[in-house]
């Protein structure tokens, strides 16, 4: 019985306020506050949507109101796009806001740079959200840069409209993209360039060489699993030179996502790889800035002898989610070359080579996730489906090298006897912290050893200016202050941003500084 009239009331109070009129409200007098009395959208590419941003819009009083109209500016023509309270929209008529309440206001825009008949391959675009309580209008601008680039798409066959894979060195893989053009492949300052898929580099049957050359302040953007290929008689030239702004870095090459907004700036793992394969020749990357990539370099350049497949310079490579520089049998020599926050290694080698370190930092603090993983780690072997593979580690040698990190081991071996297995570390900085001895009697963590370990500074701050914010700048307090090998020195006289070192060199791709307190 109890249950009976519990269900009778509920139905009573349905119906009672199913028969309730709607709130009453009265016509806004212009007295709305906003959370920001302009919205910048950032930069975007033309013709690429950019992020939702918002906007609340607060009612003060003590009575639900209406705004009679909510409208951009420039009405059905903007390109900027609404969402009132839930309905989208560029004109909106009797808005209605609870007393002491808010709504949301959420804004995107694409422009073609095309329409605004831009004179520069910059055009700064404008509009507002007009307010109007009849008569009392209130604004709040809507401000986006809009940057005209040069896009390189995948092909797509036009009849199944299908997208293109890329065969590689006579291998047919599942990455879809396509062969640059002869006319393609310099990569000039003039406009930025936006890359979806992957652009290989080479000739196909391998008969003809070709070399993509990026000129100083070149700008390469990548969608999400995009990247390079360097393939089949391919080589990649990276050719930034040095910068008079350390901010603003006019004249390095930087590779990066293709989202400009400022809270894309360090999100890792937002395009794919520069993948050097094993029919690349002779490629060098100098002044560049590498950043929020899976793997920043994936090198299979597969060559032990003669002249090195990677010569790497001057550069700096962050905030990749997995690896910032994977070599595989490789051969590369790298001098003033910065590794930093990475979601694994900053430098693996798997399957053994040849590797020349001098002057370079390769940190790791990443904070984005736990790392179990080491800044550096070697391997003579590479473990595929099918087997277990072993390669010769020639030799990697780390000269006047900074290696440190927020983890208490970062270095790292794994070493098949079967092969070779040749590594030193001198005049170099190292974090190594055996806290529990678990490493003791293993030879490759032997630091007394003078043929591996020679001149090696264990456990002491390298000073670094700030490591979440990808400065690896060195302060006087630094470790390594003066303690470089100086033969090492005068073949990389000067420091990554053209400090002389010769008369007493620091450890690591900076000489110190005072740093700012």
């Amino acid at each position: 019985m109890r249950s009976i009239y519990f269900l009778l009331l509920l139905a009573g109070i349905i119906t009672a306020s199913s028969c309730r009129n709607d709130f009453e409200t009265t016509p806004s007098t212009g007295e709305l506050r906003f959370s920001k009395d302009t919205i910048f959208l950032d930069t975007v590419f033309t013709n690429i949507g950019s992020s939702t941003f918002n906007l609340k819009v607060f009612n003060d009083s003590n009575e639900a109101i209406t705004i009679p109209t909510v409208r951009l500016g420039e009405g059905e023509a903007s390109n900027y796009r609404l969402n009132v309270d839930g309905m989208p929209g560029r004109t909106f008529d009797n808005v209605e806001i609870l007393a002491n309440d808010s709504i949301f206001v959420f804004i995107e825009t694409t422009v073609d740079i095309l329409d605004t008949g831009a004179a520069s391959n910059q055009f700064l675009y404008t509009d507002a959200i007009e307010f109007d309580s009849g008569g009392n209008q209130q604004n709040v601008e809507l401000v986006t840069l809009v940057q005209d680039a040069i896009f390189l798409f995948a092909d797509r066959d036009e009849s199944t409209g299908i997208v293109e894979t890329l065969t590689v060195n006579g291998v047919e893989t599942s990455l879809e993209g396509r062969f640059l053009l002869d006319e393609e492949l310099t990569f000039t300052n003039e406009r930025p360039y936006v890359i979806y898929g992957y652009m290989a580099v080479g000739d196909p049957t391998g008969a003809t060489p070709r070399t993509l050359t990026m000129e100083p302040g070149a700008r390469v953007h990548f969608h999400a699993d995009s990247g390079l290929l360097i393939a089949d008689n391919g080589t990649l030239n990276i050719s930034g030179t040095i910068s008079e702004d350390d901010i603003a870095l006019e004249n390095e090459v930087i590779l990066e996502g293709d989202r400009l907004e400022t809270v894309f700036s360090d999100v890792p793992g937002q395009w794919g790889t520069i993948l050097l394969t094993d029919g690349s020749v002779n490629n060098t990357i100098n002044y560049a800035t590498i950043k929020n990539a899976t793997v920043g370099i994936l090198n299979e350049s597969n060559t032990v002898t003669g002249s090195p497949n990677l010569t790497i310079s001057n550069t700096q490579i962050y905030n990749a989610s997995a690896v910032g520089l994977l070599n595989r049998f490789s051969n590369v020599n790298a001098y003033n070359t910065v590794i930093n926050n990475c979601g694994q290694f900053s430098m693996l080698v798997q399957l053994g080579g040849t590797y020349n370190f001098s002057h370079c930092t390769l940190g790791n603090y990443w904070t984005n996730s736990f790392r179990s993983t080491p800044a550096v780690f070697l391997d003579n072997t590479f473990v595929t489906s099918e087997a277990i593979l072993v390669g010769e580690l020639t030799e990697a040698n780390f000269v006047n090298t900074i290696i440190y990190g927020n983890q208490q081991e970062e270095i790292g071996f794994n070493n098949d006897p079967i092969a070779p297995f040749n590594f030193k570390f001198t005049n170099s900085l190292i974090r190594f912290e055996d806290t529990f001895g678990q490493f003791e009697g293993i030879p490759e963590f032997d630091f007394t050893n003078t043929s591996l370990y020679e001149n090696i500074i264990l456990n002491q701050d390298p000073d670094f200016e700030n490591t979440q914010n990808n400065s690896l700048r060195v302060g006087e307090a630094t470790a390594g202050n003066g303690l470089g090998l100086p033969s090492a020195a005068l073949v990389f006289p000067i420091d990554i941003v053209g400090t002389n070192r010769t008369s007493s060199a620091d450890l690591g791709a900076y000489q110190s500084i005072e740093l700012p307190e």
